[in-house]
């Protein structure tokens, strides 16, 4: 076996059903006494309710998190949190509000308390990202690692059947790109591996029926592990490509992952043969080079947008989105080819397989 490095991350979880309901009594235990509450303008209604379950802890619902942490949104969010002197950020939602509370944390090494209500899986992690002028820049900073997480699979019951499959693709992103990072170790390829088969068994039963319980508490399992992958390993070509759609274009983070993710795994099929053979077997196959076939196919299953035209990128997008990510990449186990890559963006743009 090669030489590694393994570090596991200092967070407290909490996973099970009904977990929501010991959110007073866990912030308690962490002696948090002044919480602001953060959330999307959509879910302000859900950190309503939280407040009310929180009583005199909690001082204030900031419901202003949008996608892709603007550099502007969270500067007015800093200077709220520390207006009003509060101890912990507590952030309900998906990857827009814990980013927002990141943003906090990293500003003001405020603790965090997070309660996922997707699969993003940013919660497990040590990475923060930003967007300014059009361009997205992440980061890595123990301050803004959750102190704690709070994972309840009976938050996800309300997130419709669309959103679950692209949050739960999106989290399949962070688990695949595990197996072949530069960073790579088996205890994290345990957890990817793991992550992939919980992931592919589930979501196409959340599809068939969002109120399946037993297949939302699986998703919600899988989420936390490829969450932990994310959070204990670098990424590669998959993210680079999404955080440029994401910084550039602005486009809806979970479904620009969920599409993305058989081009980027096609692309490097040839490049691990031993990981991409291990990610092929998770997904029901036997080859490598059937990668990203497969996952194209489960994407088909769970009736998720196929073309990234579909979700707003413009005609120009494969080219230039090929040339940002040629210019500036992230570690990959494959060179970057230029043309080879504008020609699966084009493919992605259009939603044809990526073969």
């Amino acid at each position: 076996m090669q030489m590694f490095n393994y570090k596991a991350l200092p967070i407290n979880v909490h996973f099970g059903r009904g977990r929501a309901k010991e959110v007073h009594s866990i912030l308690n235990e962490y002696n948090f006494r002044s919480v602001m509450i953060i959330t999307t303008p959509e879910q302000e209604a859900d950190g309503q309710k939280l407040a009310e379950q929180l009583g005199n802890l909690c001082v204030s619902v900031y419901p202003k998190a949008v996608m892709h942490v603007p550099v502007e949104v969270a500067e007015q969010a800093i200077l709220e949190a520390e207006r009003l002197n509060v101890d912990c950020c507590l952030a309900i939602g998906g990857g827009s509000t814990i980013g927002l509370a990141k943003a906090i944390a990293l500003k003001t090494a405020l603790p965090i308390v997070a309660i996922p209500t997707t699969y993003a899986g940013s919660e497990m992690t040590t990475v923060y990202g930003m967007t300014e002028n059009r361009l997205k820049t992440t980061g890595k900073d123990i301050k803004v690692l959750p102190k704690v997480v709070i994972y309840d699979p009976e938050l996800t019951l309300t997130l419709p059947a669309k959103i679950s499959a692209c949050s739960g693709m999106n989290a399949m992103a962070h688990a695949v790109e595990a197996l072949y990072a530069q960073d790579k170790n088996p205890i994290i390829s345990l957890m990817a591996l793991d992550s992939i088969r919980a992931l592919k068994d589930a979501l196409p039963a959340i599809v068939q029926d969002p109120t399946d319980m037993a297949a939302r508490e699986k998703a919600t399992y899988g989420a936390w592990l490829a969450g932990i992958c994310l959070g204990s390993v670098g990424m590669a070509i998959h993210h680079k490509i999404c955080h440029t759609l994401g910084g550039t274009y602005n486009l809806p983070h979970a479904e620009a992952h969920a599409i993305t993710l058989a081009y980027s795994v096609h692309y490097n099929r040839n490049a691990d043969v031993a990981a991409m053979t291990q990610l092929a077997q998770a997904l029901g196959g036997t080859s490598h080079e059937q990668v990203g076939q497969l996952i194209y196919e489960l994407n088909q299953k769970l009736n998720i947008s196929m073309a990234l035209k579909d979700i707003g990128l413009p005609e120009e997008g494969p080219q230039t989105v090929a040339k940002i990510v040629c210019d500036s990449p992230y570690y990959n186990p494959r060179a970057y080819d230029y043309d080879e890559l504008e020609q699966l963006m084009q493919r992605a743009y259009l939603g044809l397989p990526p073969n």
